[in-house]
């Protein structure tokens, strides 16, 4: 098989920032890679957090894309490097994997940095409440107002 030389890859990433309308959080990276001996078609896959998933690439285009997923507690803020394999590099990560030794020591293609921000829960109180208090106080005012006016 054919080894990508000098791979050049442009990314971007979406991570989840709201956790009150999501139960889980979700990294997406989209990239395409260009490799200096015109390789295309790559089969690759990323590592994050020591997991292992497939790249899926975008069919028309020399782009690719994967995600991942989980609790807001097992993905927390901060930067996470996720290294991207071809199907040798893959192979050996598995390999080390099975094992026990340091997947570290296994070579990657490339990598790329995520910065996640954490997932926000948001106001502590919700805007529904606010207006149910504020319409409350304005009704008892005008009640108020006309009780004394009728008087």
């Amino acid at each position: 098989a054919d080894v990508c030389l000098s791979p050049s890859v442009d990314s971007s990433v979406y991570t989840t920032t709201e956790a009150a309308v999501s139960s889980q959080t979700v990294i997406i990276i989209e990239f395409s890679v260009t490799c200096k001996n015109k390789l295309k078609e790559l089969n690759l896959y990323a590592d994050f957090n020591g997991r292992s998933f497939p790249a899926s690439r975008i069919e028309g285009a020399n782009k690719y894309q994967v995600s991942f997923s989980g609790e807001h507690k097992s993905i927390p803020s901060g930067t996470y490097d996720v290294k991207f394999y071809d199907e040798e590099g893959y192979s050996n990560l598995r390999k080390a994997q099975r094992s026990g030794e340091d997947a570290d020591s296994v070579k990657n293609l490339f990598s790329v940095q995520v910065n996640h921000p954490g997932a926000s829960k948001g106001p502590y109180v919700q805007s529904e409440f606010v207006a149910a208090v504020v319409g409350t106080a304005v009704w008892y005012m005008a009640y108020s107002a006309r009780s004394r006016l009728a008087n």
